[in-house]
């Protein structure tokens, strides 16, 4: 028997298969990996980690939008939101997720013993209680220790190089962040060999940041080391501006702080640090295991110093210091 199909069924059936073709071919494709990324401030804050942990991923071929996604969770520096903004990513069920700090870390931990978790902190990971030990984690974290929260003691002798005729140096702590037990501690242990008397400021918002400095000036205290938080770098504009209005030498971790205007800084390169997660976090979406994978440590330390700003403050730099600085500002 002959069937004989109208021109109207023809086109109508033709286009249903034109249709179908897509739907086949895009069922056939593989959904692409999602990255969890979790920090605990905010967009505006995070350019540079976000260079550096693109960069790691793009090395290992993976580009943002062509082969993975990223899910964005910031706690914007409101630290009680980092459980549910890391649960939320576990009901997600991202592949890895990048925790940028100790907070945000031991959130993710507390979320998830499945999905592999690859942090940056700037602080023994072992001794908060993320990783079994450098070498053999164990469970589902790796990732990269900055060292930023041992750096103190070392940053206060620096300081004391480029201001040696002050008596005391201010360290501002957040009171909020459990690294500074470590760091607060190592500062007091160093100063009395140096001859140096340190006064302590704690500060967990902009208020009590400016407040801080009001006391530096009431205490004649003659410089300023800042300690590692993100609600502080976060902040180096006011800082930089209070600096500069009270005339006080300031020193912080990171090399930003210098150009943004800032005296000196001694610590790791924040785009390095986070291109190391990058690259941890495209091995494990190629199929490799966080026990596998050891805690990377820092290996390069940059000492960074602004000339304008020192003579601005009437500051000689010492030789010495030009000398052993990875990069001198002019």
């Amino acid at each position: 028997m002959t069937v004989t199909i109208g021109r109207r069924e023809l086109l109508a059936a033709l286009g249903g298969a034109a249709a179908a073709c897509p739907l086949a071919a895009r069922a056939q494709q593989p959904a692409m990996p999602v990255i969890g990324y979790l920090n605990n401030g905010s967009p505006e804050s995070d350019a540079l980690r976000l260079t550096g942990l693109r960069r790691g991923l793009n090395e290992i071929g993976y580009v943002e939008g062509r082969n993975f996604v990223i899910e964005y969770r910031w706690a914007g520096n409101q630290a009680d939101r980092l459980p549910a903004l890391a649960a939320d990513l576990v009901q997600l069920r991202v592949a890895v997720i990048a925790a940028a700090g100790l907070l945000p870390a031991r959130a993710a931990k507390a979320a998830t013993t499945s999905i592999p978790i690859v942090f940056s902190v700037g602080a023994d990971p072992v001794q908060f209680g993320l990783v079994a030990s450098l070498n053999r984690p164990g469970g589902n974290l790796t990732g990269f220790n900055g060292f930023v929260g041992e750096l103190g003691a070392k940053g206060l002798a620096l300081l004391h190089e480029l201001v040696p005729g002050t008596a005391t140096i201010g360290f501002l702590e957040n009171p909020n962040n459990r690294v500074f037990e470590v760091t607060t501690r190592d500062v007091l242990a160093a100063a009395p060999a140096i001859g140096l008397k340190v006064q302590i400021l704690k500060a967990s918002t902009d208020r009590e940041i400016d407040a801080a400095f009001v006391s530096l000036v009431q205490a004649r205290t003659g410089a300023l080391l800042i300690g590692n938080d993100l609600l502080f770098n976060n902040r180096f504009e006011q800082v930089i501006a209070l600096a500069a209005r009270y005339a006080i030498p300031t020193m912080s971790s990171w090399r930003e702080f210098v150009v943004a205007g800032g005296l000196i800084s001694y610590g790791p390169s924040l785009i390095e640090q986070y291109r190391q997660v990058g690259l941890y976090t495209g091995r494990i979406l190629k199929g490799e295991k966080p026990t596998d994978l050891p805690v990377q440590q820092e290996t390069k330390i940059e000492l960074i110093i602004n000339l304008k700003t020192a003579k601005t403050l009437g500051l000689e730099v010492p030789n010495k210091l030009l000398a052993t600085a990875d990069e001198v500002i002019e």
